[in-house]
């Protein structure tokens, strides 16, 4: 019997953690831009870049190839260099980090807020210093972090602020949207995200002067985009002005996410219904589920986090995933703390213990696929491996 149970397993189609949804209005789009013969940063961009302003009510954004670009250029266009440090939390990718590295800047720590896995104002506070030249908050899983008071601890001590929103395309923090508080909003547009093209990410700046040396910083540091040197009015000469980036989003990217754009609502709608629907099944499991939303704040709802505690639940975090891969069913790791990992241990002398709620968090949390591709028999799959995994 056993052995049947098994066989059943291994012929049960595997669910995909953090499937993208693409429709045909996607494929007729970049077969159009196919067609056209211009591949790379052109008008498709654009009008994403339009698209997404307007969305999340802002006069500008700029398109670039990835998040991590628009944290990277954002650091830089805020004066962040060797000498500074910059303060973000422990509970992030690595991206996060690697961004501030990547400046000369150092990367400070500051502990996360048990309740919302957000970093913690109080711990910013006490990590402040005369090197301090920006912080760099993540809203977690499409939880918004607390702003005002981060906003009004920013503005006292003169700090820069970039929003790291690469889960938080739809959130808001008592009314305003995510990427609109600090100076900077970046955005990703990852295979995995609430918006897909593959890999791309945005920038939102609130100062003109910033906006156009991120474009700048995007492509080498040239005056001119590239489409416009090549356009109907002639060519026209650049001049490098700085040692940019090789950063910009193509139209490929750009094609498939002027049409993911349109849909962001209705797929947070279907993920809110499903997130429910995992709150109501798990609410009499012995695991810890996602902290509440306050009334006047909206979560992006990009990720559904369980914390499996050995004692509470019985099973540790990674027996569970084991579990679950042999259910079949794709879960993720969000994440290990930061200081878990040997580089950054080496490098700067980061030890787990002394961020103790991200690494606690880090060690007992596991992502459940939340994707509106999955159709109600694969919900009842994920639901039911959940529950035989922990033993319920």
């Amino acid at each position: 019997e056993s052995g049947q149970t098994v066989r059943e397993q291994v012929t049960k189609p595997f669910i995909i953690f953090g499937a993208p949804i693409i429709q045909q209005d996607e494929l007729n789009e970049v077969l159009s831009v196919l067609e056209s013969g211009w591949l790379g940063t052109g008008p498709r961009v654009q009008a994403f870049e339009q698209a997404f302003a307007t969305y999340k009510g802002v006069q500008h954004a700029v398109a670039l190839n990835s998040c991590t670009a628009a944290l990277h250029l954002s650091l830089l266009a805020s004066g962040v260099g060797p000498g500074d440090e910059v303060i973000t939390t422990p509970m992030t990718f690595c991206a996060t980090v690697n961004a501030i590295i990547h400046t000369g800047a150092t990367p400070v720590l500051a502990d996360i807020d048990p309740d919302d896995l957000n970093i913690s104002v109080r711990e910013v506070a006490q990590r402040i210093t005369p090197n301090t030249r920006a912080i760099l908050p993540v809203h977690f899983a499409g939880m918004p972090c607390d702003m005002d008071p981060l906003m009004a601890l920013a503005e006292r001590h003169d700090l820069k602020v970039i929003e790291d929103c690469a889960h938080a395309i739809e959130t808001e923090y008592r009314g305003r949207k995510a990427g609109t508080f600090g100076d900077f909003g970046c955005f990703s547009f990852y295979v995995t995200k609430n918006i897909a093209t593959g890999e791309g990410g945005m920038v939102l700046a609130k100062n003109p002067n910033h906006l156009e040396r991120l474009r700048r910083l995007s492509l080498h540091g040239m005056s001119r985009d590239a489409w416009k040197r090549f356009g109907s009015d002639g060519y026209a000469h650049y001049q490098v002005l700085e040692a940019g980036f090789k950063y910009n989003m193509t139209d490929i990217q750009a094609a498939i996410g002027l049409h993911q754009l349109p849909r962001v609502e209705s797929w947070l709608a279907q993920r809110e219904a499903l997130w429910q629907h995992y709150d109501d099944a798990f609410s009499a499991l012995p695991v810890t589920r996602p902290g509440r939303v306050a009334e006047d704040c909206r979560h992006g709802r990009h990720l559904y986090t369980l914390r499996i505690n050995e004692q509470k639940t019985g099973i540790d975090r990674d027996s569970f995933l084991n579990a679950m891969e042999q259910h079949r069913i794709g879960v993720g790791v969000h994440y290990l703390s930061i200081p878990e990992h040997p580089y950054y241990q080496e490098r700067f002398g980061w030890r787990p213990e002394a961020y103790p709620i991200a690494m606690q968090v880090g060690r007992e949390t596991v992502s459940l696929p939340l994707s509106p591709k999955l159709t109600d028999a694969e919900v009842e799959r994920i639901i039911d491996a959940v529950r035989k995994s922990v033993g319920a």
